[in-house]
């Protein structure tokens, strides 16, 4: 692994219900260890933390947003994978409710085409209570406290 931060969005995506998309992917790590995580990913050189939110929603999902607005949390945190190209990173969170859809893998990377391995709707109930792995480990806590309240968009 070689030093180094990086700066990534990630987005509380919820349905009109209050439950939260997340992708579970294989980690950069040779063990190849799987978890769950909301949409997003890293901010490219000439962005700021909401566009990268913006393009990354598109992205990995086929949702095509202009602004997600302000964060509503924020984590610095290590880096323990052994085959990830950081050693530590900075999270910036959003939240966006829309209707439920099936998300499209139409303009994912390479690297996601073979990472992502499942997407699911998740209640908050259920993410409370389950023994599957999930990232960051505050998640839970997170969704709970910015679940939109009805009639949000």
């Amino acid at each position: 692994m070689t030093g180094g931060l990086r700066l990534t969005s990630r987005i509380l995506l919820f349905d009109r219900d209050g439950n939260v998309l997340l992708f579970l992917t294989k980690a950069p790590d040779t063990s190849g260890i799987s978890r769950w995580l909301t949409p997003g990913g890293g901010v490219d050189p000439g962005e700021n933390h909401e566009q990268a939110a913006v393009r990354e929603l598109f992205e990995e999902t086929g949702l095509r947003v202009e602004s997600v607005g302000e964060p509503v949390w924020s984590s610095d945190f290590e880096v323990e994978w052994d085959a990830a190209d950081h050693s530590s990173g900075h999270a910036e969170f959003y939240v966006l409710t829309v209707d439920r859809f099936e998300p499209s893998d139409a303009n994912w990377t390479d690297e996601e085409k073979v990472d992502v391995l499942e997407a699911r709707w998740w209640s908050p109930d259920d993410l409370e209570i389950t023994t599957e792995p999930y990232e960051p480990l505050e998640l839970p806590a997170v969704v709970r406290r910015n679940i939109p309240t009805e009639g949000a968009s």
